[in-house]
């Protein structure tokens, strides 16, 4: 199969498609035909080696870690779904022509793999930190990072739930946010003020996004750490946060991702790009100020 493999770390320029074996699922996953994979941070991080156990990887890597597609085939112990079946979900070395998923749901009808693909990663994590804040309808949360691909799916989840949401973004990004359903302010100093005079007695809980403001000022407006949940900031677990790179329940995760998209509760702006595109969309995803999410699309 072609895949997008990497021989060794550094910027998007060592990313190439090339030939790969093609993987087989084990208990509990199935391998599917990818139709799009979506483009994350932690993508970069691969690429980049800072999960590496040394200098270069001991042998070529295949990154992505969510796809679209349909299923090509089942492992063991998995029942109730069929080759042929359309599904997206979390999984590993997804930028391929086939890919391995542990957690998935069904793509609704009339949701475009782009679409799915790039929901299932920013839905889960969404998903994982309101479970962690323990919000009831009509809470308060302020997402501080609202426009990139986790914000964007964060708020309106966020609002589907029942909450109120107060979301942060560049001056251009405004109109955007409030298309999503979030009351919107400007990141960067005076965050605090301008939230407070939304809401006088401040969030009930802070999502941390992007991992950019002063941990103290997201600490200060939320009343105590445990209320402030970050996905970013890997830094500041010292400081009593709660920070989260997984765990959780992927599949009611996804399941709630799915209900939102079926309903149309839940659109992505998505920018797509070939998989022979991979460095340039790579390029474009760390050059910033991007709406929504990037995704890689088989030819």
């Amino acid at each position: 199969m072609r895949a997008v493999r990497l021989h060794r770390f550094g910027g998007p320029e060592v990313l190439a498609v090339e030939e790969a074996a093609a993987p087989e699922p084990g208990p509990g996953e199935i391998v599917i035909l990818v139709g799009a994979a979506s483009i994350n941070p932690f993508d970069r991080k691969v690429r980049t080696g800072q999960f590496a156990a040394g200098p270069e990887p001991a042998q070529p890597v295949i990154i992505g870690v969510d796809a679209a597609g349909v299923i090509d085939a089942v492992g063991p112990d998995v029942t109730g779904w069929a080759v042929g079946d359309p599904v997206f979900g979390l999984g590993r070395a997804t930028y391929a022509e086939r890919a391995v998923l542990h957690a998935w749901a069904r793509t609704p009808d009339g949701v475009d793999d782009a679409t799915a693909a790039a929901a299932a990663t920013a839905g889960e994590a969404a998903v994982r930190s309101f479970e962690l804040l323990g919000l009831a309808p009509g809470a308060r949360l302020l997402i501080d990072g609202g426009a990139g691909g986790v914000g964007t799916v964060a708020i309106q989840l966020a609002r589907r739930r029942g909450y109120q949401v107060i979301a942060t973004g560049s001056p251009a990004n405004q109109d955007y946010l409030r298309s999503l359903g979030a009351e919107p302010v400007p990141y960067g100093d005076g965050l605090a003020d301008r939230v407070r005079a939304l809401w006088p007695d401040g969030p009930d809980a802070v999502f941390d996004v992007a991992g950019k403001t002063i941990m103290d000022v997201l600490i200060g407006l939320a009343g105590e750490p445990q209320r402030v949940v970050s996905i970013a900031n890997f830094d500041a677990a010292d400081t009593g946060i709660q920070v989260t790179g997984g765990g959780g329940d992927p599949v009611a995760a996804l399941a709630e991702v799915a209900e939102a998209l079926a309903a149309g509760e839940l659109r992505i702006p998505v920018r797509t790009y070939p998989f022979a595109d991979v460095v340039a969309a790579h390029t474009d995803s760390e050059s910033g100020g991007i709406r929504g999410k990037l995704a890689l699309v088989r030819e």
